[in-house]
C-alpha cells in the first residue's frame, strides 16, 4: 500500500491537464491558467523551497523498479494527451471566440505538447519493450516531432556535449541562435541515422523501411486528418502548437547542456558521457512536473534507469533553480548569461 501511495506523487503532473481542460472550455483568463501556473505560481514557488538531493535507498529502489503503477501512470498520460488534443480541436472552433483566447489555447496545447506529447515519450521511449516504444510514437505523434525517437537515442545519446550534437549549446550560445541548431539539427540528424541504419543492412536509404519516411507518412495522415474534420484554420492552429511543442522541448535541452563539454580521447573519440556534462536539479516541483527529467545527469549516465529511480549525482553541475523557472532566464539572454557564467566559475565546471 505504501508503495502505492509514494508513486501517487507523479499523478501531480496532470495537474495541467486539469488546467488545460479548464483553459480549453473557458474563456479570457481561464485560457491562460495553465502557462500562469507553470512559469509564474511554480518557479515562484521554487525559489522558496529548498532542493531536495536525497536518493532512494537499495530497498526503496528495488520496490521501486519493480512497481507498474509508475508505468501506468505514463500510460494515462497517452489517453489524458490525445482527449486534450480533441478538446482543444472542437474549443478553437466555437463560434464567437476571441483572438486572445484562441492564442492562449494554441498556447496552453503547446505546454501539453511538450510537458507530455514529447517529455514522456522521451521516457517511454527509452523503454525496450515494444508496446512502451509504440506509445512513445503516439505521444510524439502529437507534437508532429517524431523524429526525436531516432535523433535522441542515437543521436543525442551518443553525441551530447560535443560539437556532433545540434541538441547541446555551446558556451555564449543564446537560446535564439540555439533553436535553429536543433530544430533544423535533430531532423537532420534523424534522416541522417535512419538511412545510414538501412544502408548498414544493404538496403537503399529511399525504402519505405525507412523509419524517417515512414515517419513523415503517418504524420502528414495525421495532419490531413485534422483538416478533414475540423479544417484549414484548426490546422494551422494545430500545426502552431506542435512547434510551441517542439520549442519549449529543445529549450529543455538548451539549459540541461548549455556550455559543457567532453574531452576528446583521440580525433574521433570523446570520453565517455559522465554526470558533469549534463545540468542536474534537484528542486521538488519541477521534478515531479517534468516525471525526473531535471535529474538529467543521471539520465545521461545510465539512460535506461526509469524516473522513479532516478539519482542525484554529487559530481553533476546544479542548476540554481527548476526547469520552469530556468527556461524563462533562458529567454533573456543577458540575464541567463551573467547567472549561468557566475554558477560555472563558482560550482568550477569544465567548458
Amino acid at each position: 500500500m505504501i508503495r502505492s501511495i509514494k508513486s501517487f506523487k507523479y499523478l501531480t503532473p496532470f495537474i495541467l491537464y486539469v488546467l488545460g481542460l479548464i483553459a480549453f472550455n473557458g474563456n479570457g483568463i481561464l485560457c491562460w491558467l495553465p502557462l500562469l501556473y507553470t512559469f509564474f505560481v511554480v518557479p515562484g514557488v521554487e525559489l522558496m523551497l529548498k532542493p531536495d538531493a536525497k536518493n532512494l535507498d537499495e530497498v526503496e529502489e528495488s520496490l521501486a523498479k519493480s512497481n507498474k503503477i509508475y508505468d501506468i501512470i505514463l500510460y494515462f498520460a497517452v489517453i489524458m494527451q490525445y482527449y486534450s488534443l480533441y478538446t482543444f480541436f472542437n474549443a478553437v472552433t466555437v463560434e464567437g471566440i476571441t483572438t486572445i483566447d484562441i492564442v492562449g489555447k494554441v498556447m496552453t496545447m503547446g505546454l501539453l505538447c511538450g510537458t507530455f506529447g514529447i517529455n514522456v515519450a522521451h521516457e517511454l521511449g527509452h523503454r525496450v519493450n515494444q508496446f512502451e516504444q509504440t506509445l512513445a510514437k503516439l505521444l510524439l505523434l502529437t507534437s508532429l516531432y517524431m523524429h526525436f525517437y531516432i535523433d535522441h537515442n542515437q543521436g543525442h545519446h551518443k553525441h551530447v556535449a560535443t560539437p556532433g550534437d545540434p541538441s547541446s549549446a555551446k558556451l555564449n550560445q543564446s537560446l535564439y541562435a540555439f533553436w535553429p541548431q536543433t530544430l533544423i539539427g535533430t531532423y537532420m540528424s534523424a534522416w541522417h541515422i535512419a538511412g545510414k541504419a538501412l544502408k548498414k543492412k544493404g538496403k537503399s536509404a529511399f525504402s519505405i523501411q525507412n523509419e524517417m519516411l515512414q515517419f513523415q507518412i503517418i504524420q502528414a495522415a495525421f495532419v490531413f486528418g485534422v483538416y478533414w474534420f475540423w479544417g484549414g484554420m484548426v490546422t494551422l492552429l494545430f500545426i502552431a502548437a506542435a512547434l510551441m511543442g517542439g520549442m519549449l522541448l529543445e529549450t529543455v535541452n538548451y539549459i540541461e547542456h548549455y556550455g559543457l563539454s567532453r574531452n576528446k580521447t583521440s580525433e574521433e573519440s570523446y570520453e565517455r558521457v559522465q554526470p558533469h556534462h549534463s545540468w542536474n536539479s534537484n528542486h521538488v516541483i519541477g521534478r515531479l512536473m517534468l516525471f525526473e527529467l531535471s535529474r538529467h545527469s543521471d539520465h545521461h549516465y545510465l539512460a535506461s534507469r526509469k524516473y522513479q529511480v532516478l539519482r542525484h549525482m554529487d559530481q553533476a553541475p546544479q542548476m540554481p533553480t527548476g526547469y520552469p523557472g530556468m527556461i524563462l532566464l533562458s529567454l533573456v539572454p543577458p540575464l541567463w548569461f551573467k547567472v549561468m557564467h557566475s554558477e560555472i566559475k563558482k560550482q568550477g565546471i569544465q567548458v
